[in-house]
């Protein structure tokens, strides 16, 4: 069984910064895309930032020069550093990951809460 763990949401003030941090485990076949992912209430999910194993990454263009995804292929960790953050950033962020094998894993979400 495949679990991926997030830590490091919470609340900070507009132009603050916080680094959410996702590892995963269990029995999961080389890591391929690891991503991040956000859904505030009433909207559609979207992709914040996306990295390969190969360390390509692309960004939403509302985060870009603002957020810096990376990851760690020995610890099957992926990490999102948010600087300036504001009001329109809170929500759920949710990470994601696709396997060798095709197959997707989410995690159960960690709320940022970004107060004006």
């Amino acid at each position: 069984q495949v679990q991926l763990v997030e830590s490091g949401g919470g609340l900070v003030q507009a132009g603050g910064s916080l680094r959410l941090s996702c590892a995963a485990s269990g029995s999961i076949s080389g890591i391929n895309v690891m991503a991040w992912y956000r859904q505030a209430p009433g909207k559609q999910r979207e992709l914040v930032a996306g990295i390969t194993v190969g360390g390509i990454t692309n960004y939403a263009d509302s985060v870009k020069g603002r957020f810096t995804i990376s990851r760690d292929n020995a610890k099957d960790t992926v990490y999102l550093q948010m600087n300036s953050l504001n009001p329109e950033d809170a929500c759920v962020y949710s990470c994601y990951c696709l396997d060798s094998r095709l197959r997707r894993y989410w995690g159960q979400g960690t709320q940022v809460t970004v107060s004006s």
